[in-house]
């Protein structure tokens, strides 16, 4: 037995998360690779699953919301940054897309919270950007799956 073999040995009787690394499919080359990680795209999850909390905590009208519009300005503003990152690297997936058309979404519910009439078009409209402040965080973190088509994962 080679001293390698008996290292790689050793390791995977040590270390369980070897294993569990060395269970995973082999990556695809040319497949997209998640951004999750990337500083710009982690801020992006970070800052809209704060604004989706402040969301979900308000009953009736919204305390602050200047200083709330604001802070989902910036995150359209870095969601737009990042659809452009990924738009000038070439990527064709969906993931680019989402990220225009979240930051798009994101000034609509804002200004439909703030021209909302009544408790009840609020509630809606709170639960409306709630719902697409989740979608900003799980766009980014949900790993790429297989094209069921090609096999090969999509962004």
């Amino acid at each position: 037995m080679s001293c390698g073999i008996a290292i790689a040995a050793a390791l995977l009787l040590s270390d369980p998360n070897v294993a569990l690394a060395a269970a995973e499919p082999v990556a695809v080359a040319g497949a997209p690779i998640s951004v999750a990680s990337e500083p710009l795209f982690a801020d992006i999850v970070s800052r809209a699953g704060a604004l989706k909390t402040v969301v979900e905590r308000w009953n009736g009208v919204p305390a602050d919301f200047a200083a709330f519009r604001d802070r989902a300005e910036e995150l359209a503003a870095l969601d737009m940054q990042a659809h452009l990152i990924l738009k000038e690297r070439g990527t064709d997936g969906d993931l680019k897309c989402i990220l225009r058309g979240i930051s798009e979404d994101i000034l609509v519910k804002v200004a439909a919270v703030e021209a909302a009439v009544d408790d009840a078009a609020r509630a809606t409209a709170l639960s409306e950007l709630a719902y697409l402040l989740n979608d900003n965080v799980e766009v980014i973190t949900t790993p790429p799956q297989p094209d069921a088509q090609s096999g090969l994962p999509t962004s």
